[in-house]
């Protein structure tokens, strides 16, 4: 089988490059996207996620045997991706235990992206103890351990990429998921820590925000005022992230760490204000 990869010979490909994506587990999510792109730049991909947490929140395109049909389908295509067993990022061994899940399938890996979230709204009020350390423990503390599991394995001589992954509460206010906004403001100054740390072992981190994107959790009359606030008048989608995931990991990226890039598409706050 002779697969033919968009950018082979150019330094957008990814192959030889063994990238680990988390936060893979449904069809209409931006690591699904994520996975099949980078797979199709030539990039051996592991993916690790938790169809519980989707199943909790009952997600419409919940499917707890998706990612093994994932696996199925995009290695009959000649792609190289392997699914890792699902587990709770939010459990204090789990973090580090995937990445030496994922080292056991290539001796390696020189990329991270870390896409998964815990995201539940609750306004002052609302907040309890638990919902706090929900969104912390998966958000802050398992990316925390990622990267440092992440950097201590990475052979001398090679050089690493890490994304990671904020939303729009550094831009705006998000009142209804504050717990959620916290967390996802700690990324971003664990970004800007983490890039500077890494630097001397040649692994760059940058962070983006993919703004609202259309991955199944919105309908009806709440999905089209969404839409009304983009000057594209639509949605987001999973593949405009992948696509700039796919850049950073590239040897185009080389020269980029520390910053967190907006993908928005325009998205206009104001109008939500109104």
């Amino acid at each position: 089988m002779t697969i033919n990869y968009v950018t082979e010979d150019l330094p957008l490909s990814l192959k030889e490059k063994n990238i680990l994506v988390t936060g893979v587990s449904r069809s209409m999510g931006i690591g699904t996207a994520i996975t099949k792109l980078l797979a199709e730049a030539g990039a051996n991909v592991i993916t690790h996620g938790y169809s519980g947490y989707d199943k909790a929140l009952k997600y419409r395109d919940y499917n707890n045997d998706f990612t093994n049909t994932l696996e199925q389908e995009l290695n009959k295509k000649g792609y190289s991706v392997t699914i890792l067993p699902p587990s709770d990022l939010s459990e204090k061994e789990i973090p580090e235990k995937v990445i030496e899940q994922a080292i056991s399938k290539f001796g390696y890996i020189d990329g991270l992206v870390l896409n998964h979230a815990y995201s539940v709204c609750a306004p002052i009020g609302e907040w309890t103890s638990e919902h706090i350390d929900a969104h912390l423990n998966t958000n802050v503390r398992a990316t925390m351990l990622m990267i440092q599991a992440f950097a201590n394995q990475l052979p001398k001589g090679k050089s690493g990429v890490i994304t990671l992954f904020t939303s729009g509460q550094y831009l705006g206010p998000m009142i209804k998921e504050i717990a959620y906004a916290v967390s996802k403001e700690a990324v971003i100054g664990l970004c800007k820590q983490a890039a500077v740390a890494l630097a001397p072992q040649n692994i760059r981190v940058n962070c983006i925000n993919p703004g609202a994107t259309d991955t199944g959790y919105l309908e009806d009359e709440d999905y089209k005022t969404v839409a009304k606030m983009f000057p594209f008048g639509r949605w987001g989608m999973p593949e405009d992230a992948a696509r700039l995931v796919h850049f950073l990991h590239s040897d185009y990226a080389r020269w980029i760490t520390g910053e967190v890039i907006a993908s928005e598409g325009g998205f206009r706050r104001d109008v939500i204000l109104e």
